[in-house]
């Protein structure tokens, strides 16, 4: 079975939800006063139908498609997915992977040995141990520093790898790489392969959501959501933490709902004129859906986000109230609210890029471990105490990883050949750490993980087959894998 885009349709045998319904062609009707009052009543009931058929025509039908779930080829186990991007290259063998050969051979040179692994080898240091202690957790011993004191609560939940690489040392193409599968900009994000493949269970709320940090943007801004050359309906979608979530997502004014919905009924048949009229122009129906899908966003996602339907049990389980946790806490909770009403990807990021620890990693390290921390193990804890783990798949992870030699003062350079991320969630084995790294967490050397074997893990996950989840784009078949060797990373799998 494969998936293949036409247009703004997606296309597939055996797919339930997603029957073919053909575009309506321009109008052949005569520009009378009743064929005018004809043709507006049927954009308006079309774009009721249109909700429920999602078909492959260029009608408005089609831009629903990011609204109607799919059912997968393959019996899924994960629903929606929760993508904590740690911007900036967390150092693994001061989070997760402790070596003790560090220890030892401190202050030793290696620089003969990694200069052509080194992005700033101007500043390249000897050997530097871990300036934290580590130790084992939980009934699986999983190793986790000290700086991470709340998720250590939660490593039975887990599921580590240790021996992840990657194929760039700049944070940039890096960030490119693992966010969409490929090194340049202009791609599909992860999310957006996932909503275009499976949909969303929600019509009211985007399908792909964003909760960005509100200090600032991540490295690589809005292109880390991007649709690229799939429709721009699967785009992900940024809320705001605080204040209304969307900007001028409500009306300056009150008006009775009558009123309302005469006023949506005249746009809706008005746009669909417009449509019929140009069948052609494949971007209009995405940003017809868009306009449809911020009038029932209004109260959807002003009631998903209002947090202050949580008790002070939640907030406190998930830092939320105190410094410096409260930011990122509160969308870790929103991000649970989003899970429970059916969206089917959130991405969370941070402000630049926090890990990017190139001096001082005793402070900043900590610093930002101290911000992410207790927020990442409550939503764990919320998750499996709600009967959504089971269902949701949970995503830790940065671009690359840290060099096991010293940069400047006490920090680390950018390893492009070694780093650890974790998941959780459904379909994973629970408090299990997959692959190795040499003594010094240099480079993985067992069970190595490509990012393309990443994604095709994520995708399987998900039910979807990464080697037939695919785009048309000038005769090629785009992928989420590209033309890269990819495999599902079996081992993992409960």
């Amino acid at each position: 079975m494969s998936i293949k885009g036409s247009g703004f349709g997606v296309q597939g045998l055996g797919w339930s939800g997603c029957p073919q319904h053909a575009p309506s062609g321009a109008s052949q009707q005569a520009d009378s006063r009743r064929g005018f009052l004809q043709r507006v009543a049927g954009g308006i009931y079309g774009t009721a139908l249109a909700s429920l058929l999602a078909g492959d025509g260029t009608g408005t039908q089609q831009a629903w498609a990011a609204t109607v779930p799919r059912r997968p080829p393959i019996v899924r186990k994960a629903k929606s997915v929760i993508h904590l991007f740690m911007n900036g290259g967390p150092s693994q063998m001061d989070l997760f992977d402790p070596k003790p050969a560090l220890d030892k051979r401190h202050g030793e040179s290696l620089i003969d040995q990694i200069a052509g692994e080194v992005e700033f080898i101007g500043q390249a240091g000897d050997i530097m141990r871990s300036p934290f202690r580590f130790a084992q957790h939980g009934e699986s011993g999983q190793w986790v520093s000290e700086v991470m004191p709340y998720l250590a609560t939660q490593v039975d939940k887990l599921t580590f790898i240790r021996s992840m690489q990657t194929v760039n040392i700049t944070h940039e193409p890096a960030i490119y790489k693992i966010q969409s599968g490929q090194m340049l900009p202009g791609y599909p994000a992860m999310g957006a392969w996932i909503t275009y493949g499976l949909g969303s269970e929600n019509d009211n709320l985007p399908g792909y959501i964003v909760l960005d940090d509100p200090l600032a943007l991540p490295v690589n801004g809005v292109e880390n959501w991007q649709a690229g050359f799939l429709p721009q309906q699967y785009q992900g979608t940024r809320l705001r933490s605080t204040g209304s979530p969307v900007i001028n997502l409500k009306p300056e004014y009150d008006e009775p709902a009558a009123i309302i919905q005469a006023e949506r009924e005249l746009i809706a048949g008005l746009n669909q004129l417009h449509l019929d009229a140009r069948p052609q122009q494949r971007g209009l129906a995405a940003r017809i859906a868009s306009y449809e899908l911020a009038a029932r966003m209004q109260l959807s996602a002003t009631d998903a986000l209002d947090l202050s339907q949580e008790s002070a049990e939640t907030f406190a389980l998930y830092g939320i109230g105190k410094e410096p946790t409260d930011s990122y806490g509160r969308r870790c909770l929103m991000a649970r609210r989003l899970v429970e009403r059916g969206v089917r990807f959130i991405q969370i990021f941070i402000n630049g890029q926090i890990w990017d620890n190139h001096a001082n990693i005793p402070t900043e390290l900590r610093a930002a471990c101290e911000k992410t921390d207790q927020p990442v193990a409550g939503l764990l804890q919320d998750l499996q105490q709600r009967g959504l783990l089971d269902q949701t798949l949970v995503l830790w992870c940065g671009e690359f990883g840290r060099l096991p030699i010293s940069q400047g003062s006490a920090g680390r350079d950018h390893n492009k050949n070694a780093f650890t991320l974790w998941m959780a969630g459904a379909g994973l084995k629970q408090g299990y750490t997959h692959g190795t790294t040499d003594e010094l967490g240099l480079r993985a050397v067992e069970n190595c993980v490509s990012v393309p074997d990443w994604h095709a893990t994520i995708l399987h996950l998900l039910g979807l087959d990464f080697d037939q989840l695919s785009y048309d784009v000038h005769g090629l078949k785009e992928k989420l894998t590209g033309v890269f060797d990819a495999r599902v990373v079996k081992e993992i799998l409960a």
